[in-house]
């Protein structure tokens, strides 16, 4: 009797990594498992990326970062320690530093896809493209309006830096060199190349950029005062909402303080802040006693209400002024950016007050 010959099981094949194989060494997903993708992720293959002048200096792990936002830095630290990221084909450190012309290979990976977000429309990126005041190859600088924020977040599907990446979608590098409040209008720096955005914050880590503010404060400002230095500190109150406070924990803050013009019950003030805490100069303005006109946080109702019956519709401090030195050159720089119509509307109508007009 003879017997049928027995059909042997062959090894599954091992695929190979880089080309999407079924192996085990596949894509990585965002929670450091490898096989069938959970909703919301998406999977890119091998990434072969030349760095340029813009991207070298940086760090091997805040190069990835940046790249593979999304990922878990436990992730990005894993596959560098297993050498699964190369530059020039050799294995690095996290700390390594890249140069012009180094090639980076970025194994297979999993990222959290990203949600649709709504995009600003043509009229909000003509608002902003209109509000440039300077620009140049390394840099920008805009007259933010108030009641916008610099960035989304918090609620708000986009900001002044979503707008204008919207507005510039064949620019590679858009970045904030600083902040400001949302109801802050003026003037705010935005870099155009990494080397232009190490440069402005190092400048700013130094105290080299001179910011000067215009802001409308309740009251008589005294002459004697020319600099407030309460140590600020940031708080939370009971509904969540953060506040900041003079307080001897707080952390060391000066502001420049000088008047410009008096008017029947308020007085315009050139402030100019030395550090840069949040709400420095709201903050040092209410602790003097004299707090911004239109301030809902530091502003009493009583004084808030009495601003409001005048025509005021929005917090009265602008970022005037910008002293600083260009990216890339010794040139100096001055700029300046005028007030929005609701905030010199409110001028003119102290101004014809304090006149006698009424």
């Amino acid at each position: 009797m003879s017997r049928k010959p027995v059909a042997r099981r062959q090894p599954p094949k091992r695929g190979n990594p880089s080309r999407g194989g079924s192996g085990r060494a596949g894509p990585v997903s965002s929670d450091g498992h490898r096989g069938e993708l959970p909703a919301g992720q998406v999977q890119k293959g091998v990434q072969w990326v030349t760095v340029d002048e813009d991207m070298a200096g940086q760090r091997v792990d805040n190069f990835l970062l940046a790249r593979l936002r999304g990922v878990p830095k436990s992730i990005v630290y894993r596959i560098v320690r297993k050498g699964e990221v190369r530059v020039n084909k050799g294995r690095v450190r996290p700390d390594s530093r890249l140069q012009a012309g180094d090639v980076v290979r970025i194994p297979p990976i999993v990222q959290k896809s990203k949600p649709e977000s709504p995009t600003p429309g043509d009229r909000v990126q003509s608002v902003m493209e209109a509000a440039v005041v300077f620009e140049n190859d390394d840099m920008l600088v805009v007259n933010k309006p108030s009641g916008i924020a610099v960035h989304g977040g918090s609620g708000l599907s986009f900001g002044l830096i979503e707008v204008l990446r919207s507005a510039r979608p064949q620019a590679k590098f858009l970045e904030l060199v600083h902040r400001l409040d949302r109801d802050t209008s003026g003037l705010v720096m935005v870099a155009k190349k990494r080397s232009a955005l190490r440069f402005l914050q190092d400048e700013l880590r130094h105290k080299r950029i001179r910011k000067h503010y215009h802001a409308l404060v309740a009251g008589t400002w005294p002459a004697g005062i020319g600099r407030v230095d309460g140590p600020l500190l940031r708080y939370e109150m009971p509904n969540g909402e953060r506040r900041v406070k003079v307080s001897p924990e707080g952390k060391e803050s000066l502001t420049l303080f000088r008047c410009l013009q008096q008017y029947q019950g308020y007085s315009l003030v050139q402030a100019s802040p030395v550090t840069g805490r949040t709400h420095q100069i709201r903050v040092h303005s209410a602790s003097a006693g004299h707090p911004i006109a239109g301030d809902d946080k530091y502003m009493d109702d009583a004084s808030l209400k009495a601003f409001r019956a005048i025509g005021g519709q929005r917090l009265m401090l602008h970022a005037r002024a910008l002293e600083f030195t260009l990216p890339g050159s010794d040139e100096a720089m001055r700029l300046e950016a005028p007030y929005d119509e609701p905030f010199a509307k409110v001028l003119k109508e102290l101004e014809q007050r304090s006149k006698g007009s009424y």
